[in-house]
Parts: structure tokens; C-alpha cells; sequence
């Protein structure tokens, strides 16, 4: 059964969009932990209710919002992504190394931009919720994000 709190809705009128670029340099394949950071950007601009989104400039890194208790979850989560998409996979593209298509098809399975609810200037994460950059390639890179608020401030 499923209820909609309506003595809980709130509605504000939107007064600000800000957008920030968000650098990251990734160690190689895994996981970066965005959280913080975009918590961050939220308390230096004075976010109050709105939505956070995040959009990754690639196509080889992607984004995801997942567990962020027990690290063997990525650990599985990514032994679950090289299944689908292996790097012997007999991929036509293979123009930068054996691990170019299957970043591809993996940023594809995963998704490069997320958005999330803010509430008097927090996101409403699960309590084991964590934004996630995941990098696909074996070598470190140099990835670009745009982060952008929508909303009220505080």
C-alpha cells in the first residue's frame, strides 16, 4: 500500500539556480565518494528547499547514488559491471585500450546525471545513501561535473 503524506507537502517558489563545476581526480577504476562535497556546495550557497542535481561531462565515468555503510557493496558492484560488460567482450571500439567500450557500456547501465531533493538545505539521502562518481577506466582521469541547485535559500 503505498501513502502520500500530504499534510507533509511543501511547496516554495523557485528563486535561484546555482551551478558550480565540480573537478575529480579519479585513482582508476572504483568508486569516489561525492557526498560531502556536494553537501558542501549546498552550505556555501545557503541552500534551503530545492533539488541538487549532478551531470558528469563523460562518457566513461558515471554516476550513481548507492551504500555507503559497507564498501564491499562496491566492491561487488563493480566485480557485477565487468560481468556485463567484460573487457574481452569482442567490442568493435577499442580506440584508447581494451577498457574503452565496456566504460562505455557501463556509464550507459549506470547513468551520468542523478538529482536529489534538498530539505531546508540538507539532501534527503537514505541513511545509507552516498553520491558516487565511478570511474570505468583502469588509469586515473581528470573528470568534470556540473553541480546545480534549484530552489530557495535558507
Amino acid at each position: 500500500m503505498s501513502v502520500l503524506r500530504y499534510d507533509e507537502i511543501r511547496e516554495t517558489t523557485v528563486t535561484r539556480r546555482v551551478t558550480a563545476p565540480l573537478v575529480i581526480e579519479t585513482r582508476g577504476r572504483g568508486f569516489t565518494e561525492l557526498t560531502q562535497e556536494v553537501a558542501r556546495f549546498l552550505g556555501r550557497i545557503g541552500a534551503g528547499d530545492g533539488e541538487v542535481s549532478l551531470f558528469c561531462r563523460h562518457t566513461s565515468a558515471s554516476l550513481t547514488i548507492q551504500e555507503n555503510a559497507d564498501p564491499d557493496v562496491r566492491i561487488d558492484l563493480l566485480t557485477a559491471l565487468d560481468r556485463l560488460a567484460p573487457e574481452d567482450g569482442g567490442w568493435v571500439h577499442h580506440m584508447e585500450g581494451p577498457d574503452d567500450m565496456p566504460a562505455h557500456v557501463k556509464a550507459v547501465l549506470t547513468g551520468i546525471s542523478l538529482a536529489v531533493p534538498v530539505m531546508a538545505g540538507r539532501m534527503a539521502l537514505g541513511t545509507w545513501q552516498g553520491i558516487y562518481l565511478i570511474e570505468h577506466r583502469a588509469r586515473p582521469h581528470r573528470r568534470e561535473l556540473v553541480v546545480a541547485f534549484v530552489g530557495d535559500g535558507n
